[in-house]
């Protein structure tokens, strides 16, 4: 839907959610063999994205519980993300660092307990997976890009192009990635540079600055557990970095599964039953969407 416009369009994005959004509840409860009179408790994302989208699961998912007469919460989109990795086979304890790296989001944040969660550093500009998405349309991969560019990548030679990698050596744990996009522009229209190889030089940038910024995360709080989570952390070549790096530096690195990694429902009903086995959380006939959301608060 999105494809002809190179990202997504919120007033799209809404309507579809409106003409999706009863039949695959239907769908699930189908899979899952339960009627809906067995729900025990309702989440939805609250924030942050777009407004119109969160609206929507936000008032159907009010209006079921109030139907229901059953508890209903609203769960911070990072927050699925950040504890996605404990519906894993091998889940980690708290607490640990984590690496959240999707196509809004790069961040560092330090996670003690559910509800507790610090922030580190995050990306001064473009997120990874967003600048994974525009240089993959810079190569003609089309919108999104960044699972095809990552494959690209892997026929590529390592070394055969230089590209930067920003603020690798500004001794804080802060991002940038919107140069390094210029960067590959400049090089194709300096060169004729092999699109494979180009798109290799580019994927070795961003995991070299996302290892060696998650160590030092490492090294600042003093932990030994690092936690990679969003659509970014399913890239294969990040992977194998964080587990090369884990081997010789002696610390422990987790992922969620790859189906678990993008955006996806799985995560926030755990975070709202882990939130709703804690405290009592009512229906109520108001409610609230919340674009830009603060995961520290």
């Amino acid at each position: 839907m999105h494809q002809a416009y190179g990202g997504v369009v919120p007033e799209l994005a809404s309507r579809d959610h409106i003409r999706r959004l009863v039949p695959l509840t239907r769908q699930v409860l189908g899979q899952a063999r339960k009627e809906i009179q067995q729900l025990a408790g309702i989440g939805y994302t609250e924030g942050p994205g777009l407004a119109g989208a969160l609206l929507v699961g936000a008032s159907f998912a009010h209006a079921l519980a109030l139907s229901l007469r059953i508890p209903v919460v609203g769960i911070h989109h990072l927050e699925g993300h950040l504890l996605s990795p404990r519906l894993s086979a091998r889940p980690p304890g708290f607490p640990f660092v984590a690496l959240l790296v999707s196509g809004g989001h790069t961040q560092l944040m330090r996670v003690d307990a559910v509800g507790q969660y610090r922030l580190l550093g995050e990306t001064q500009d473009d997120a990874a997976g967003e600048a994974f998405d525009k240089t993959a349309q810079l190569l003609g991969l089309g919108y999104p890009g960044g699972p095809a560019l990552s494959r690209l990548a892997e026929t590529g030679t390592p070394g055969r192009i230089k590209l930067p990698r920003p603020m690798l050596h500004s001794d804080d744990l802060e991002f940038s990635f919107s140069g390094l996009k210029t960067a590959v522009l400049t090089a194709m229209k300096t060169g004729q540079p092999r699109a494979e190889d180009l798109a290799r030089a580019f994927v070795d940038a961003v995991v070299e600055v996302l290892v060696a910024k998650s160590v030092h995360a490492l090294r600042a709080t003093g932990l030994e557990r690092l936690v990679v989570a969003g659509g970014v952390g399913a890239n294969r070549q990040l992977r194998a970095a964080l587990d090369a790096e884990a081997a010789r530096r002696g610390f422990e690195v987790f992922y969620p599964e790859p189906e678990l990694c993008t955006d996806n429902g799985a995560m926030i009903a755990f975070a709202a039953a882990l939130r709703l086995g804690k405290q009592s959380i009512g229906s109520k006939a108001g409610f609230s969407v919340k674009p830009r959301w603060d995961l520290e608060g």
